[in-house]
């Protein structure tokens, strides 16, 4: 009897403490299910909400480029492409062989987008490959369900209808490097590209747009069930160039055969009408990628391909620069107009001899009549009177050798000596021989063919100190002064600029100018003015002098002058000025000036700066004929 209540006990107890176990598992449970369902139903419902949509950002369309009258330059074309989002497959390298099997790719791209992969957040999207045609959009979706992780979507890429003529000028796209990602999210994007040269990288954060999103409703593996909403990004803006299509295809094409550089200005405002730099490339090419055997090709080109000379390419002004020496040469009151000064062929200081480019000499010249047939003698003995200071102060006041902001990347700003430049590079002092080499464009002076230009332009628009620029208007605004008013004057004398513009139109269109044989022909009822130069590239030695110097059509290329003009148009009302550079071009009124000539008359006969609607087609056979009736060219001069 007393076992038996012993054990009802025992049990008794067990059921209690059984009761009391399962009271607080009960207790707990219901504790963390209202924790769950009260407390933190929000936070989860915000967990579950983010599980459901995924947010997307959508890239905006890149803003176009156009030239002044509305022709694009750069726009967007279609581009469907295939990419890769990493957390969707179980296996990155399998995927990627079985598509590779579809739509071969190479160990350079296998190997990029595995680095993408690696770099990125495996819900981010990484471009595969892109310009698929149907026939690798159709193996794709065929194959897809072997294909997990592979989308595919329509996209947009840069295309640059005109190719080289304009490569130099409006740059290219390419894919930004780690050092460009600034934060913006959009940069994340596959396939977004950033300006990286011209006016693609000058433009970039507006030409960009600001980017759009969509929201999408996806499942537990997430797989897309349905977009929700869709905010469109901001498409970048539409950017409006100075430029003229028609003008900029013709210069380029002048020139296409040389190494060399064209610049055609409003002289009036700085709007840059035209420029070109041969030889060039192709921005296309960079759009789908560049070959390793395609960027060998251009970076050991001697001409140099990818530089554009038009801004970059520093050449000694010559002869060009004889203008600038005689308005210092007046202002220091040196030098008068009506002074004669004989020329005998050489010019002696101390034991050192200058020659003048004629044998024999020119006789007694004034300023104008120096200018005109670009007597060295004469300009020898206006700088030695003037010193290379002065000639310094004026050039830059006539832009050369400062850093004229243009709004290209890669402008140099040349180089104009000093007596306290050379001291401080050199260590030494200036000597008086170097003034009168310097007086004649030679030395150690580098200027750019825009700046020569822009020299040219501010010398016959009154003296008033232009800037270029190719930015005419975003999104149809305008953004730069287009008056002659909006620019400040120089404080040169008009009496000084309108010798200048008397001499250089005497050089192009009197009898014994060095450019006579570059005139404009008669029927088109106009004339240009303007100077020839010629640079050495290698010192002529006594000996070849005195044997005399063989033809430059002998020498080899790299020993051949530099061939320069510059000029303006029409003579009696300046609207457009002009500089020409060839390199290793043999001589200014050969090489030079008849290429000024050809693109004036096509700037003329199209008159870019006073239309406001497209011109026509360049009248190319009109162009043909008047340069057949052109005179033969005479001998070689500066």
């Amino acid at each position: 009897m007393k076992r038996e209540r012993s054990r009802r006990a025992l049990f008794t107890r067990r059921v209690l403490m059984l009761g009391a176990g399962k009271t607080v598992l009960l207790g707990l449970l219901t504790g963390r299910l209202w924790q769950l369902q009260v407390e933190e139903s929000e936070r989860y419902a915000v967990l579950a909400e983010e599980n459901r949509i995924s947010v997307r950002l959508l890239p905006p369309p890149r803003g176009r480029i156009l030239d002044r009258f509305g022709v694009p330059i750069a726009e967007n074309r279609m581009n469907w492409r295939a990419m890769l989002v990493a957390e969707r497959t179980d296996d990155v390298a399998a995927t990627l062989a079985t598509f590779s099997n579809l739509v071969p790719l190479s160990d350079h791209e296998r190997a990029r987008i595995e680095r993408d992969v690696r770099r990125r957040r495996r819900f981010v999207p990484v471009l595969v490959r892109e310009f698929l045609d149907w026939e690798d959009m159709a193996r794709i979706e065929v194959n897809a369900p072997d294909l997990p992780g592979i989308l595919t979507d329509l996209g947009t890429s840069r295309t640059y209808p005109f190719g080289e003529p304009f490569a130099h000028l409006v740059g290219y796209v390419a894919p930004p490097a780690e050092a460009d990602l600034d934060g913006d999210p959009m940069l994340q994007l596959p396939g977004i590209r950033i300006g990286r040269a011209g006016l693609e990288r000058q433009h970039d954060r507006v030409l960009r747009g600001r980017a759009g999103k969509v929201q999408l409703e996806v499942n537990a593996v997430g797989r897309v069930i349905r977009e929700l909403d869709r905010q469109e990004g901001t498409p970048g803006k539409t950017l409006t160039t100075t430029l003229d299509a028609g003008l900029q295809l013709a210069a380029a094409k002048r020139i296409e055969n040389d190494s060399a550089a064209v610049v055609v200005l409003d002289a009036r405002n700085g709007e840059v009408l035209a420029m070109a730099s041969s030889p060039s490339f192709d921005p296309n090419i960079f759009t789908e990628g560049v070959s390793a055997a395609q960027w060998r090709a251009w970076t050991t080109n001697r001409r140099n391909p990818l530089v554009n000379k038009a801004i970059a390419g520093l050449y000694a002004p010559g002869s060009t620069f004889k203008m600038v020496v005689a308005l210092a040469g007046l202002e220091a009151r040196a030098v008068t107009p009506g002074e004669r000064i004989a020329c005998w062929g050489v010019t002696e200081l101390g034991d050192a001899k200058f020659h003048c480019w004629k044998r024999g000499g020119h006789g007694w010249l004034d300023m104008r009549e120096a200018i005109k047939q670009s007597c060295d003698c004469y300009f020898y003995e206006v700088a030695r009177r003037v010193g290379i200071d002065r000639i310094a102060a004026m050039s830059r006041r006539f832009g050369l050798g400062v850093d004229l902001e243009l709004d290209l990347p890669g402008a140099r700003a040349g180089l104009v000596p000093t007596r306290e430049w050379k001291r401080a590079t050199q260590g030494v002092p200036w000597q008086q021989g170097e003034t009168l080499v310097h007086g004649i464009g030679q030395g150690f002076l580098q200027v750019t063919p825009l700046q020569l230009a822009v020299m040219t332009a501010r010398m016959v628009n009154g003296g008033r100190a232009i800037q270029p620029h190719l930015t005419r208007a975003l999104d149809g605004e305008l953004v730069r002064g287009h008056r002659l008013e909006d620019w400040p004057a120089m404080g040169i004398p008009e009496g000084h600029l309108q010798l200048m513009r008397d001499a250089m139109a005497g050089v192009v269109n009197e009898r014994g100018g060095t450019a006579w044989a570059s005139r404009l022909p008669a029927e088109l009822g106009l004339q240009m003015g303007g100077k020839t130069g010629t640079t050495q590239v290698r010192r002529i030695t006594l000996a070849e002098r005195e044997r005399g110097l063989r033809r430059q059509e002998d020498l080899p290329y790299e020993w051949r002058h530099h061939a320069l003009f510059v000029g303006f148009a029409p003579v009696d009302q300046p609207v457009y000025a002009i500089s020409v550079v060839v390199e290793h071009g043999g001589g200014g009124s050969t090489a030079a000036a008849p290429i000024a000539r050809d693109v004036l008359i096509e700037t003329l006969l199209r008159d870019p700066a006073r239309r406001t609607t497209p011109p026509p087609a360049p009248p190319r056979p009109d162009t043909q004929r008047v340069a057949e009736a052109a005179p033969a060219p005479s001998p070689p001069r500066r």
